[in-house]
């Protein structure tokens, strides 16, 4: 699949908004305290990659009602569903000077009934973007940092009307963050999570 960047200015995707607020004391302390271990901006990469995907809890894995979108929130509270983990991983990243965007997924939603979207990222390094989803790993789930080929958390089957976005966005996709915005809980917002984009 061809990834397309929705924004043709590479810059967009090195920005700080309210979502990626990369700007923010404990995402420039957190990614500074992770650059100190790296010995080059891959490296880097790859512990940020690390840090959320293991470091903040998946909400719905972990049990969490909380829901948290902005990046400095979720690394504050240490918890998030897939598209808030991919906000932080973004703040981090970005704060670095490591072009990143967000992309997405749909997927059979696990009640088995309709679909959802699902939230990762993609870094920019050697001229190209590489998808990766920091959701955090579980039975049956094992996400890695790569640039060699994708080790995503999951794979869509289009049998089942799962399906790659193509876009690479430079801000979270309104649909999703709206949701975000609006659930006072966890339960309440996994039914109003979009089911496509």
């Amino acid at each position: 699949m061809e990834l397309i960047q929705e924004n043709p200015d590479l810059s967009a995707y090195l920005a700080a908004d309210e979502v990626i607020d990369h700007h923010h004391p404990l995402v420039r302390e957190t990614a500074a305290r992770l650059a100190k271990e790296a010995e080059d901006s891959y490296a880097y990469a790859r512990l940020a990659f690390d840090f959320v995907r293991d470091t903040v809890s998946h909400s719905q894995d972990a049990g969490d009602p909380r829901v948290t979108w902005r990046a400095s929130d979720v690394l504050a509270q240490g918890t998030g569903i897939c598209h808030a983990k991919a906000h932080a991983l973004t703040a981090l990243l970005r704060a670095e000077d490591i072009p990143t965007a967000l992309c997405y997924q749909r997927f059979a939603h696990d009640g088995g009934d309709g679909h959802v979207v699902h939230g990762l990222v993609a870094v920019r390094f050697n001229g190209a973007w590489h998808r990766q989803d920091p959701r955090g790993n579980k039975p049956g789930v094992d996400a890695r940092f790569s640039l060699d080929g994708e080790q995503l958390a999951f794979l869509p089957d289009p049998g089942a009307g799962e399906l790659d976005y193509p876009g690479l966005y430079a801000a979270p996709h309104p649909a999703v963050l709206g949701a975000l915005r609006t659930a006072p809980d966890r339960p309440h917002l996994w039914k109003i999570l979009p089911t496509a984009l």
